[in-house]
């Protein structure tokens, strides 16, 4: 498998190189045109960016044609050159793909302590490292990168560790992707070394300062793509693993506070309490006063002092009549008259 994937890469980088280095040749014969025919020796800027635009077209190309090769249903087997030109194993279809593979497994286990121990043994031993740890009082999270060759046998070592409750794959093509950002890498490369032969060969400051400010932007460009070309490389190589390890319900449902806690619970249930009251009191003065002010001041209207309901009473009622007098009292002298 690796003499066969070095092969396809050898044929690849070849048929690159080989049209890198026909537009190269067209570069070199327009400078050197350019450079006779011109007072002032150079090119113009607009004649260097039709030449890089055709130069920087190819790998795109280059990489479609390669992925095409490799995925078609039907390619047979082919044999690929080597660097003595002789032809060794072959080529099958899908050889060359690039995969980004990810899971996230989530695992009830009996003891998350123990169970982390057992699958940090086996990715150790599987060629791969722990990303990331994190735990809780009960739970643990732990990202596992592992070689990509090895990635279905850590998650089968995984699975028997308990009972899994969820388990989600997926696997991402980034071929096409790869390789061109491998081919375009070169051939910015090999513009820059272009550029660079040219800024010696200069005389005019504006032409001098237009490839200086091109040289700038291509090693900052080539400096982007190489990491991100490691980045994915990385991704390509080592597949990820996010793993959560849980205990059973009935720990996590049987936990019982300490005196401290619950100590602290009093307290909280008592400040809550006077908070309540507080809060009680307030809107009673703020609320209440005024409303018992409203309520003695009808009062004071309508039955007390005033009494507007007590008259109000004795106008409907009429005026009152005499009481009769008893028979049989003679009605005596007016006190006070003459006799």
């Amino acid at each position: 498998m690796t003499a066969t994937v070095a092969g396809a890469r050898i044929c690849f980088m070849r048929r690159t190189k080989a049209m890198k280095a026909a537009i190269a040749a067209l570069l070199l014969v327009a400078v050197t045109a350019t450079l006779s025919c011109s007072k002032q020796e150079a090119p113009s800027s607009g004649d260097l960016a039709s030449i890089e635009m055709n130069f920087e077209a190819a790998p795109m190309a280059e990489a479609k044609g390669l992925v095409a090769s490799r995925t078609a249903p039907d390619s047979p087997a082919r044999p690929v050159p080597t660097d003595d030109g002789s032809e060794s194993g072959a080529v099958t279809a899908g050889s060359e793909r690039k995969l980004v593979r990810r899971a996230w497994i989530q695992v009830r286990v009996a003891d998350t302590e123990k169970a982390e121990a057992e699958v940090l043994a086996t990715l150790a031993r599987l060629g791969g490292y722990a990303a990331s740890t994190s735990a809780d009082e009960y739970s643990r999270s732990l990202t596992l990168r592992v070689p990509a060759a090895s990635f279905d046998a850590l998650l089968g070592a995984i699975a028997p560790l308990g009972t899994v409750l969820s388990r989600n794959e997926n696997a991402e093509d980034v071929t096409l992707r790869f390789y061109d950002l491998e081919g375009r890498l070169e051939t910015k490369r090999e513009l820059l070394a272009t550029f660079r032969g040219y800024l010696a060969r200069t005389r005019d400051i504006k032409e001098l300062l237009d490839v200086e400010a091109r040289i700038a932007e291509l090693q900052n460009e080539i400096d982007w793509m190489g990491s991100e070309l490691k980045g994915l490389a990385d991704l390509v190589d080592y597949a990820t693993v996010e793993l959560e390890l849980v205990p059973p319900p009935s720990v996590a449902d049987g936990y019982e506070p300490e005196l401290g806690e619950r100590i602290a619970g009093v307290f909280r249930a008592f400040s809550g309490f006077l908070g309540s009251l507080v809060v009680f009191l307030v809107g009673l003065v703020v609320y209440g006063v005024p409303v018992a002010l409203v309520v003695a001041l009808l009062w004071w209207l309508l039955v007390g002092k005033v009494g507007l309901l007590r008259k109000l009473w004795r106008l409907a009622g009429g005026p009152t009549r005499a009481s009769p007098r008893k028979p049989g009292k003679a009605e005596g002298p007016p006190t006070g008259s003459a006799s």
